[in-house]
């Protein structure tokens, strides 16, 4: 009866100095990103609340500052228009990528498979078959001769 022994957790390879620096470094950079949006985010609530707050005030002039506003939203109205231009032309341009470049070279692997396909078939049967045969019909031979009392070398 064979006994099976536990499976092993998988061995990672110890990281060298320049590795681990290198890691730190990034999981310093990470949290130095983190850390620069939330303070964006509230720094932009903080604006927001003060604005707010100002504009509450009684005399102060919103008409003007409505109007500014209304010139602010149709000029980034303008901008998301041409970024939406942009990335019509390269949605566009992937697909033509796609069609002419990308196509033609899944054919071409394709065609690739499938003649490795026949290959291996004719191999499995020309060479690998004929050599398993011959294999067992020397066992045998090798068999019938221990049972005649005639020992190989």
């Amino acid at each position: 009866m064979a006994t099976s022994l536990p499976p092993q957790p998988p061995v990672t390879p110890a990281l060298t100095a320049a590795e681990l620096a290198a890691k730190h470094e990034a999981e310093r950079k990470q949290k130095i990103i983190v850390t620069s949006i939330i303070a964006g985010i509230v720094l932009i609530l903080v604006i927001l609340g003060v604005a707010i707050f100002f504009l509450m005030q009684p005399g102060t002039p919103t008409d003007k500052i409505r109007d500014v506003f209304i010139i602010v939203v149709a000029l980034e109205s303008l901008v998301i228009g041409v970024a939406l231009i942009v990335l019509v032309i390269q949605l566009a341009s992937l697909i033509n990528l796609i069609q002419n470049e990308v196509r033609p070279i899944l054919n071409a692997t394709n065609e690739t498979v499938n003649t490795l396909r026949g290959t291996v078939e004719f191999l499995g049967e020309n060479v690998v078959e004929p050599v398993v045969q011959l294999n067992g019909y020397l066992a045998g031979l090798r068999r019938m001769l221990e049972l005649m009392g005639i020992k190989p070398k």
